[in-house]
């Protein structure tokens, strides 16, 4: 086996950074932030609605940035100094988001909106780190060792918030306070990554008369021409579109799922996703390994059907200890095909152009984040209206609307599992070594 490429100390950076944005995600996202937002800035339904919509403005406008700024970052060996901007931008607007009241819905949107977009954005830079740390034997385990991490940091986050919003009985001063925490924990834990780890890409001179942006669009010109050098890759992002789907749909609904269907309130959705992210933990090492041993594609089929089971029994459950037991499976399978799918992309990148093709995943999966949703939420409101026109009564009829369409979710699923089937993994781990060896140079 070859030496590492990196440091142990680089590394821990590395790792450090994720145990910081999954603090973002796990307050903002998940347990605290959605739920005020829909509760006490807006309320009602108008509340998911808007939650929704800004969410998919927010992908809309890194999925189409998310190429361009990876193949800037290639050209310019500044994948540190996009990360740190990013997640500047981050950091101070999750701070800001204490400012909102009920009421200040313009300003609850903006400073959200502006948090979503600088954490979805340096997620482009961070991942696009992953090659240069990690020799390709060890990607899966260094891949998994920072979604654990990550999920680690997403448990400590919650925990230091959990104890003072139960003993003051979610008080909403306590509420947005959090989200000041967070951001801090965010920064904080985001520092040695910029410190202690040195980027590798050096940059390249500009050709007479351009400039990054016109680099940018002829490198992804390039790289859309060069495709049929990278069929597989094309392949596996396709079924990556279909099935990361069903993942956000997951993730952006638990909340509401968990309210709606089971009566869940604040400090049981903390502990709900404290629960989940422990078993993220497991996961991510667990599937880490797998990858290592038995190849990428093999562990990521197994994590997509794992999920799908526990979709199914999704529909079935009845009870907060049912969601609960669901939570925590779910977390092993979701961290599996997370992790997996961004350490295939680090195996599948040509050398030198690791930002491009991270650019892709990210413009991938950030449309997959706006289309998944609405048809999960347009799917339940529809469903819900349908009970109801059968004289059911409201909350029962919410109920039924979003445990049908539970079954949205296992059907992006199943569909990206089978497109996964036409993935060779083989043939694509070669296309990216006979660019390399050919020094890029794509016809």
């Amino acid at each position: 086996m070859a030496a590492h490429v990196s440091t142990r100390k680089e590394r821990i950076a590395w790792y450090l950074y994720d145990f910081g944005n999954s603090a973002y995600a796990s307050v903002v996202l998940l347990a605290v932030y959605s739920a005020y937002f829909k509760g006490q800035v807006v309320g009602g339904a108008e509340g998911s609605r808007l939650w929704g919509l800004t969410i998919s403005v927010a992908m809309i406008i890194v999925a189409i940035t998310a190429p361009i700024m990876g193949a800037i970052a290639d050209y310019s060996g500044a994948k540190k100094r996009f990360l740190f901007v990013f997640t500047a931008l981050s950091v101070v607007s999750t701070a800001l988001l204490f400012f909102t009241q009920k009421g200040t819905v313009a300003m609850a949107v903006l400073f959200f909106l502006l948090a979503e977009v600088g954490y979805r954005a340096a997620q482009v830079f961070y991942d696009a780190l992953l090659p240069e740390i990690a020799a390709p034997e060890e990607t899966g385990r260094i891949a998994g060792n920072g979604w654990a991490i990550g999920s680690a940091g997403g448990i400590v986050i919650l925990l230091l918030i959990l104890p003072p919003i139960l003993m003051t009985k979610s008080n909403l001063l306590v509420v947005r306070g959090s989200l000041v925490v967070t951001a801090l924990f965010f920064a904080l834990s985001a520092m040695p990554v910029f410190l202690w780890l040195r980027e590798r890409a050096q940059p390249q001179p500009l050709p007479p008369g351009e400039n990054y942006l016109s680099v940018a669009f002829r490198q992804l010109r390039h790289t859309i021409q060069a495709a049929q050098g990278f069929k597989e890759f094309l392949k596996f992002m396709l079924a990556y579109l279909i099935y990361n789907e069903g993942v956000i749909i997951a993730l952006d609904f638990a909340a509401i799922l968990g309210a709606v269907l089971f009566g869940m309130q604040q400090t049981g959705l903390i502990i709900f996703f404290i629960i989940v992210q422990a078993t993220n933990v497991l996961g991510a090492l667990l599937f880490g390994n797998l990858q290592d041993r038995f190849g990428g594609k093999r562990s990521l089929s197994l994590s997509i059907l794992f999920m799908v089971v526990c979709v199914v029994a999704l529909y079935f459950a009845r009870t907060q200890i049912h969601f609960f037991i669901i939570g925590a499976l779910v977390g092993v399978a979701m961290a599996g095909i997370q992790s997996v799918s961004r350490a295939m992309v680090a195996i599948f990148s040509p050398k030198g152009k690791s930002g491009e093709f991270y650019g892709f995943f990210a413009l991938t999966g950030r449309t997959s984040s706006f289309i998944g949703p609405a048809i999960f939420g347009w799917l339940a409101a529809w469903l819900t209206q349908w009970y109801q026109s059968r004289g059911m009564d409201v909350i029962l009829a919410e109920q039924s609307g979003h445990r049908l369409a539970v079954f949205s979710i296992a059907a992006f699923l199943l569909v990206g599992w089978a497109l996964m089937a036409l993935v060779d993994e083989q043939k694509a781990r070669q296309a990216a070594t006979m660019n390399e060896h050919a020094g890029g140079q794509e016809k």
